[in-house]
């Protein structure tokens, strides 16, 4: 009989080493739906036979004298046994199912268990345990990316190596009692210089669930180019999302943004608007201004009501220009339903609505941490190190082709900034503007007159002063005294602040085995601690979704009853009384 371990094989045929051929023949019974019985297995023989009872089918194999070649001495028998595809096989350990996924876990980190069972069972005829493919990702992802013990152990390292290879950046790691893991925080040299010199200072904050072994969350600040894409600030890594966590997270980026400029921005926040958040920023930002990310509103409101027309009239209202126009979406809410009018109580629209808001958002409603949360999403399960690994590849791959974008436009305005202008002024060509004085004007479209101050750079319209771009109406008045629009447009909206945004490079750090050396010169590897875990990791299983009561905990006790004497306490077959009567008999 020919045995297939991955080629045609026979008696005589020779394996690279014992592993090699052991591999081969476990290959070969899962492949064939048959059980080994493995008799003697060492350095230099392997003997088996088949598990099951009255086959006859035998293999032996040796190592070659001097050499660690295997080779198959004798091949006897023929199955007789048939096979069972269903059950399993007990040759597919968890090692060989890591063998089996670990290239396709190099190409797809989010390989999940249930495709492993499929792969498995459409390449194999097999049906492996769940849990047994979940080890199998685990142990396959530790052997790929390192364990997250070592994670946490090269943290220190990782840290001194950024702040070398980028100097200016803040890197820097806490530890708790014995030296375990407690706080992350990162924030590079390019990310600084670019937010204080060519962004929107508008900063939005959030947190990202990490799933690794350990959990931990992911704190992220981040904010808008001049053509309002996301901008990456700083980010952080925390044992667990407290507001003690968050005061920390915003006086580290406070020493950060300090430290590179005499004049702190006024910033306006976007945030969840939970109550430690907003805390923590009026402590370490007591001039900023804080606002409620409207995605975050919306997707809150629409868990407790489930109704999209709701959602829709929300954005119209946060939306809103005039007073009048906001009480309007807020009525036709209420009318729909009044359980969401009362929900939105507990949010003032002085914290989410442009009309009521104190600062100029811009025209950003929603902030954009979101977007970064995707660039780690195919690492949230990897170790830490490799989760600040991913953040730093997409930074720098970021950053050059934003540099390369930038120096290929040739506007005066980024490119969102200068398609909103220019539909402004094509608007504006068709409105009649009669002039007060030097500053102020009337402007007529068909539907409207609004009042137009070019001093005060504010329009009776409200879009002017809320967005930070000439509208049509003030464009129109500019025209008219032969004004330049583009000098009415903020700064923050130019090309020139685009490049400025980008103009720093972030670095890549070295290979790992090339630390060491670099730390000799530069740093006392006596001076970098070794960082552990922190002391909760994941419990096993999936997580709970139901909340256990005290009730459940403590259930009243149940009272049997025998059906024999009558009396409680216990059952029939442990009645006493019964064999009292059968012993009297006797």
């Amino acid at each position: 009989m020919l045995l297939f371990l991955g080629v045609g094989t026979q008696i005589g045929q020779e394996f690279p080493d014992v592993k090699a051929f052991r591999n081969a023949i476990k290959e070969a019974a899962i492949a064939q739906h048959f059980e080994l019985r493995i008799i003697k297995s060492d350095l230099i023989r392997y003997f088996a036979k088949c598990a099951s009872e009255g086959c006859p089918w035998r293999i032996r194999a040796v190592k070659l004298p001097n050499v660690p070649t295997f080779t198959i001495r004798s091949l006897e028998g023929t199955h007789t046994c048939g096979n069972n595809a269903q059950n399993g096989h007990h040759q597919a350990s968890v090692n060989w199912i890591v063998s089996f996924i670990e290239e396709r876990l190099r190409n797809n980190i989010n390989y999940k268990p249930k495709d492993i069972l499929h792969d498995i069972h459409k390449q194999y005829g097999i049906t492996i345990p769940y849990k047994q493919a979940w080890r199998a990702k685990e142990r396959g992802l530790a052997a790929i990316y390192g364990s997250s013990e070592e994670g946490y152990g090269l943290l220190p390292s990782y840290c001194e190596q950024i702040k070398r290879t980028n100097p200016g950046s803040v890197a820097e790691v806490f530890t708790g009692a014995d030296n375990r893991f407690q706080r992350l925080f990162v924030s590079f040299y390019a990310s600084i210089c670019g937010f204080l010199n060519g962004c929107l200072p508008i900063v939005g904050l959030g947190g990202l669930q990490l799933k690794c072994k350990y959990l931990g969350v992911l704190l992220l600040a981040t904010s808008f180019d001049a053509d309002g894409g996301l901008f990456p600030l700083a980010f952080g890594i925390v044992d667990v999302e407290t507001d003690q966590n968050w005061i920390w997270f915003l006086s580290e980026m406070r020493k950060a943004l300090e430290m590179n400029t005499e004049n702190m921005p006024q910033i306006t926040f976007l945030c969840d608007g939970k109550k430690g958040v907003i805390d923590a920023i009026r402590r370490k930002f007591p001039s900023s201004l804080q606002a409620i990310c409207m995605r975050y509103l919306t997707e809150s409101i629409g868990k407790e009501i489930k109704n999209s027309r709701i959602v829709h009239l929300l954005w119209k209202a946060a939306n809103a220009t005039t007073i009048v126009a906001f009480k309007e979406k807020m009525a036709e809410i209420a009318e729909l339903s009044l359980s969401a009018a009362k929900w939105l109580q507990q949010f003032p629209p002085s914290q989410w609505a442009l009309i009521y808001f104190e600062g100029t958002r811009y025209g950003h409603l929603s902030s954009n941490v979101g977007e970064f949360s995707r660039w780690v999403l195919e690492a949230h399960e990897l170790p830490v190190i490799q989760v600040i690994d991913q953040i730093h590849q997409r930074l720098i791959a970021e950053f050059e082709e934003r540099r390369l974008k930038s120096n290929s436009i040739f506007t005066v305005l980024t490119p969102s900034a200068e398609r909103q202008l220019v539909e402004a002024i094509n608007q504006a060509l068709t409105y009649q503007v009669l002039r007060s004085d030097e500053v102020e004007f009337e402007v007529l479209s068909m539907e409207r007159s609004d009042i137009v101050n070019i001093g005060t750079r504010r329009c009776s319209c409200r879009d002017w002063q809320l967005h930070g771009i000439p509208c049509s109406h003030a464009v129109a008045a500019l025209i008219s005294c032969q004004k330049d629009v583009y000098a009415f447009v903020e700064k923050c909206f130019t090309v020139n602040s685009y490049r400025k945004a980008y103009a720093e490079d972030i670095y890549p750090i070295p290979e790992k085995v090339q630390w060491r050396k670099m730390s000799e010169t530069t740093v006392n590897e006596d001076d970098i601690q070794m960082v552990r875990p922190p002391k909760f990791r994941r419990p096993p299983g999936r997580p709970e979704k139901k909340r256990i009561c005290l009730e459940d905990l403590n259930p009243e006790k149940h009272t049997v009853h025998c059906s024999r004497c009558n009396q409680t306490g216990h059952y029939k077959t442990t009645c006493k009384a019964g064999v009292t009567k059968v012993i009297k008999q006797f």
